[in-house]
């Protein structure tokens, strides 16, 4: 992120004073937005974007809604604890719930929202022992799960190759674009003060009289507070996250229509490769940075050949329902992984006034909606879980 002075724009317009500046037009901004808003409607609030809203990693993910984290259950237990596992668990599902309340509310279709599960997959018979770990300790806990054997996978999926999996019961799917565009919706439709500034490049934070003034390549705010929602940009516009949540590449392709034959998304690979077919037809795919990890931490966002042939290669070998499908989309996204796999709410501790939300490591759409809640509760001084909160990291 940097601007000219020759870009700059703003030096001679009105400074415009609000209470809260929100940086980031994403999942997480929308979400912060939303829910300070509901929390007292004569809030000002300005977010602001450097491109369109959702031009980062919201409009370029494959669209999973998934609970959990980064890694299978067993694993999340083994690194938490039983009761810390389930709560991070149990803090995703709510995120779904209150995406369902909150902003689908009927429209599904509209959406291409669908609440069928997700699936993990294992190409391998050590892979399907962990999953079915996995699915043993989530029965114990009271999270549904379903074991299926190589034969469902075959029927259920169209997918071949795979000795089994197990099927989170309570994930689903969506457009994330389109659910970003119902959000700012139900935001304007409601009699606040917020109000979106997108192609406004923040490229200073400065201080005045107590207050935060964020200057941007066409207009300056003055607020006393400024939320980063910029997940892995974070590092760009303050030193606080350059050791906490780090910028990952990740790349997507998708296919033309074929007829629907999947019941829901699915994982790959211990999580690291995801597809999906949309309710349009379209097969979604992504992953395989582990292929290129050096060159998949940074800022670019191109793709790449040796990553791009080995998701052809996985639908080829797995999925022979698209092997002749025309490849029509090609794209990478910059997400936010955290240092330690989950996601981190709050105040710079050397900076009252910044707060933040981010490092969803490839679960925005999982974690975003309820972490602006969140966030919310942190700024009126409510509790918020111990997993997420920024205290973790002084």
């Amino acid at each position: 992120m940097s601007v000219s002075i020759w870009m700059d724009q703003s030096k001679n317009k009105e400074v415009i004073e609000q209470d809260i500046v929100i940086i980031g037009g994403g999942i997480a901004g929308l979400s912060a937005a939303y829910w300070l808003q509901k929390e007292d409607p004569t809030m000002r609030i300005s977010l602001v974007e450097k491109y369109e809203l959702g031009d980062g990693a919201t409009g370029r993910n494959a669209g999973f809604i998934t609970c959990g984290s980064v890694e299978h259950f067993n694993r999340l237990v083994e690194k938490h604890g039983e009761d810390e596992a389930k709560e991070i668990w149990r803090y995703s599902e709510i995120n779904l719930e209150l995406l369902k309340e909150e902003i689908i509310q009927g429209r599904e279709s509209e959406l291409l929202f669908e609440h069928k599960g997700s699936f993990s997959l294992a190409s391998t018979a050590e892979e399907f022992a962990e999953l079915k770990n996995s699915a043993s300790i989530m029965e114990g806990m009271g999270i549904k799960v379903d074991i299926i054997e190589e034969a469902g996978i075959k029927s259920r999926l169209g997918a071949e190759n795979f000795v089994g999996g197990i099927k989170y019961i309570g994930d689903a799917s969506v457009h994330p674009l389109l659910m970003l565009q119902e959000i700012r919706k139900k935001i304007e439709k409601t009699k606040n003060e917020v109000k979106f500034y997108e192609n406004h490049e923040v490229f200073a934070i400065e201080e005045s009289g107590g207050d935060k003034v964020v200057r941007t390549k066409h207009v300056t705010f003055k607020a006393p507070i400024v939320v980063f929602a910029t997940n892995g940009y974070g590092p760009q516009l303050h030193p606080f996250f350059e050791d906490k949540i780090f910028p990952t590449r990740g790349q997507i392709l998708a296919t033309e229509p074929v007829e629907r034959f999947m019941e829901g998304p699915c994982y790959a690979n211990f999580v690291l490769d995801y597809f999906r077919q949309l309710p349009t037809g379209e097969m979604v795919i992504g992953g395989f940075r582990q292929l290129q990890k050096d060159v998949e931490i940074g800022y670019s966002d191109e793709t790449s050949d040796i990553i791009q042939k080995a998701l052809e290669e996985f639908l080829h070998q797995h999925i022979p329902a698209v092997r002749k499908a025309k490849i029509t989309h090609r794209w990478s996204g910059i997400m936010g992984f955290s240092v330690d796999g989950q996601p981190m709410v709050g105040a710079l501790p050397t900076d009252p006034q910044c707060f933040f939300l981010g490092g969803f490591t490839a679960h925005g759409l999982g974690l975003a909606f309820h972490s602006g809640k969140v966030l919310t509760d942190s700024m009126f001084d409510r509790k918020i879980p111990d997993f997420i909160t920024a205290k973790r990291f002084q």
